[in-house]
């Protein structure tokens, strides 16, 4: 038994509980500087498994609030799995024998399959694993998937894009965005400068740039910044999910708090724009029903 609570089997480690994220944020900023991102690095190849998970219904409650999906329904909303693997995943980020630093780790992209609805009483495996690395013409990336199984039975998937950023020879495409007309904007939405922490306290996710202005200055930006899972969260309130679904989500620049958005929707697709002088995107994504 580790000193952590987790105990190895081969290539998997099962945890008797989900670990805290602000030590791990703390364990992976002081390893930062030490790490060499390349696309050619190893990285771990241990996938991390909570059993018999169960979901703290008062934390949903507040993320439900959060993010604008209705409340008190047996049903977690489609992005919940996610702040669920999230501290799985930054267990990974954060370890000696992940390549890539994680102070200026950037999540780019989500691509989430939810297969049925999914009780929020209901008891799960939650396991969380790298699946590897890709070079991108600003650095590296890393892919980590989260599953979410009943049984045997994948109920719930994602695949989560993190970019390092750093020199490389400039020969290595970034990843193909499709080219479209700027969407009609279905709704304007101010939000307020504790969005960030209001997310937080329900995420578990207190990055120093999210919570407050102080905090964001010291890592380069003007203002606290929306976490992304929170844009893509709200955005997929609005427009709706079908029970089976496929949704993908690019992150594309930071949401200042305070500050005005539009949300932009046409059929199947969404995005989150910002600015009156210019169609800036925040964030991109669609909706597809799994037929």
């Amino acid at each position: 038994m580790h000193s952590d609570g987790t105990r190895a089997e081969g290539s998997y480690c099962v945890l008797e509980r989900s670990p805290s994220l602000t030590p791990l944020l703390v364990r992976g900023a002081l390893r930062s500087p030490f790490k060499r991102p390349a696309a050619t690095a190893d990285f771990p190849r241990t996938r991390l498994v909570l059993p018999a998970l169960r979901v703290d219904l008062a934390r949903l409650a507040a993320y439900e609030r959060v993010c604008g999906f209705p409340t008190g329904e047996d049903a977690l909303p489609v992005t919940y799995p996610h702040v669920l693997g999230f501290p799985l995943a930054m267990s990974l980020m954060s370890g000696r024998d992940f390549p890539l630093p994680l102070l200026g780790l950037v999540h780019t992209s989500i691509e989430i399959t939810r297969y049925r609805e999914l009780a929020a009483t209901g008891e799960y495996e939650l396991s969380v694993y790298v699946d590897g690395l890709a070079p991108h013409r600003r650095g590296t990336e890393a892919a980590v998937v989260t599953e979410l199984r009943v049984g045997e039975e994948v109920v719930w998937e994602s695949v989560s894009t993190y970019l390092a950023r750093h020199r490389t020879n400039g020969t290595d495409r970034e990843r193909d965005r499709e080219r479209h007309e700027p969407l009609p904007g279905v709704d304007e939405w101010r939000l307020a400068g504790d969005i960030g922490r209001r997310y937080a306290a329900a995420s578990g996710d207190r990055n120093p740039i999210h919570l407050y202005p102080l905090t964001a200055r010291l890592f380069g930006f003007p203002r606290a910044i929306a976490h992304g899972m929170w844009t893509a969260a709200r955005c997929l309130a609005a427009h709706g999910t079908p029970q089976a679904v496929l949704v993908r989500a690019e992150f594309r620049a930071p949401v200042l708090l305070p500050g005005t958005v539009t949300y932009a929707a046409n059929g199947e697709r969404f995005e989150l724009c910002g600015g009156d002088r210019v169609h800036r995107v925040h964030v991109s994504g669609g909706v597809y029903p799994l037929t």
